[in-house]
């Protein structure tokens, strides 16, 4: 929506209404001896306009309300503010976050909100590590909007929340940078080389996990660590943060409840095998694979095993979960395997290479892709397989589903995206390396080796 800006040549002033309660503390005038009210004192004004905008896509946010306080409530957002300082600006639109700011001493404020849908806040997009973003609706072609050389391999992708993305490289620096500009905010480091994780947002806190086993709180705006803890071994799964909880496992192989906001562990479980794969969480339930070749599956509440079957050889990648259905890389066995959320087997495919690649599950459909170079897409309910596209090189990184499109890194050092539904290929990007893609509702940052890009469509996409 776009609001009326301040008027010209100073600040306007409302008068207020007289006080009833307004005394006069001069001398009474002869003949009259009760004092005699005076005039209410005026109070300074001045008009502003609030401005609501996606903070994504930079369009008004339809249906924003903003409540000034002093000023009251409008949608329009031309408010008449009493001159006095630290005035609060609150703004909400429905699908989005709330946001609450401070008036500047301006006649405009811009307030930007995000809807949750849109944004990228842990690896897989989603608890269940789907690898799919449900609100996210951007196609090719794009432009490249801005790059940024980040130092050194960059195995897992950015996280993105509130206009920041944070990703790390292999030599354990973790940056912040613009989603507007790539501008580095802050940088930190995690202690370690041989970093593969994504960090995970929770709040106003960004999780991040080290090689040398420890979990670091930070303050996602400043960078500033907050706190750390240390497991057994070396952790080398990205986090998974529900209901204020870091669900992870480690190389010692046990797995940790992490409640973040009481800074101590809820429960331990000890798996006996190392771990290297992230966990996916769905309905009370966590799931991840072990190097005893294992799908393992605890209650998130106690750490109680619900079942412990075999996937056939180590499990490498980040089981996703689905419609029921709980989707894993066997490595070795150079399959994925299907079973169901109580641990029974439905199917397999195997590919004939390493399967290291996590799922993505979008449709009905589940991709993946394979260290013959070849990424897949199978039906979740049978296995079958209905399309198969050559990539180049050896597939290691998850695939991505975004608005309908699947889009794979290879070590040919390219991504190719592809229709989700026809497997015929919409797009390439000449430079790529393991998880391709991740973004949010304005832009997708597409990663290379060393380098992350942002592009947006060169014709913008409504929503």
């Amino acid at each position: 929506m776009c609001l009326l800006a301040a008027g010209c040549g100073g600040a306007r002033r409302a008068q207020a209404p007289p006080s009833p309660t307004a005394r006069t503390h001069a001398a009474p005038s002869r003949g009259d001896a009760r004092a005699r009210p005076l005039r209410a004192r005026r109070v300074r004004r001045v008009l502003v306009s609030v401005q609501v905008l996606d903070g994504d896509t930079g369009r008004p946010a339809p249906g924003a309300v903003v409540t000034v306080r002093g000023a009251g409530r409008t949608a329009s957002g031309a408010f008449a503010v009493p001159l006095r300082p630290l005035v609060r600006v609150a703004a909400w639109a429905p699908g989005y976050g709330a946001r609450t700011q401070w008036l500047p001493r301006r006649p405009s404020l811009i307030v930007r909100l995000y809807r949750p849908d849109g944004q990228w806040p842990m690896y897989g997009a989603v608890p269940a590590r789907t690898q799919a973003s449900p609100g996210i609706r951007l196609r090719p072609p794009f432009r490249i909007v801005w790059g940024r050389r980040l130092g050194g391999l960059i195995e897992l992708p950015a996280v993105v929340s509130d206009g920041v993305a944070y990703v790390a490289n292999s030599y354990g620096t973790l940056f912040a940078l613009s989603m507007a500009n790539g501008r580095v905010l802050w940088r930190f480091d995690l202690g370690s080389a041989r970093e593969a994780s994504s960090p995970a947002v929770a709040g106003r806190f960004l999780v991040a996990h080290s090689r040398a086993g420890r979990v670091f709180v930070l303050d996602r705006w400043t960078g500033r660590q907050r706190w750390s803890w240390r497991a057994a071994g070396e952790i080398e799964s990205s986090p998974v943060v529900v209901g204020g909880v870091d669900y992870l496992g480690d190389a010692s192989g046990r797995v940790y409840a992490l409640d973040l906001r009481r800074r101590r562990l809820r429960w331990v479980y000890a798996d006996g095998c190392k771990i290297t794969a992230g966990a996916a969480v769905a309905e009370g339930s966590i799931y991840l694979g072990d190097y005893c070749g294992r799908l393992v599956a605890l209650a998130a509440d106690t750490g109680r095993v619900r079942f412990a079957v075999s996937a056939g050889s180590p499990v490498y990648g980040t089981p996703a979960v689905a419609g029921g259905r709980v989707f894993v890389p066997s490595r070795d066995a150079g399959a994925l395997v299907a079973f169901t959320t109580s641990g029974r087997e439905l199917w397999r495919v195997s590919t004939g290479g390493y399967v290291y690649s996590a799922p993505a599950v979008w449709g009905g459909r589940v991709f993946f892709g394979s260290y013959t170079g070849v990424l897949y897409a199978v039906s979740a309910s049978s296995g079958r397989v209905l399309w198969t596209v050559g990539t180049g090189g050896a597939v290691s990184g998850a695939p991505i589903v975004v608005d309908g499109i699947v889009y794979a890194g290879s070590f040919a050092h390219r991504i190719v995206g592809v229709d989700a539904r026809s497997g015929r290929v919409v797009f390439t990007f000449p430079h790529g390396e393991y998880v391709p893609v991740s973004g949010n509702r304005g832009r997708l940052l597409l990663h290379g080796f060393s380098h992350i890009w942002a592009v947006e469509p060169r014709r913008r996409n409504a929503g």
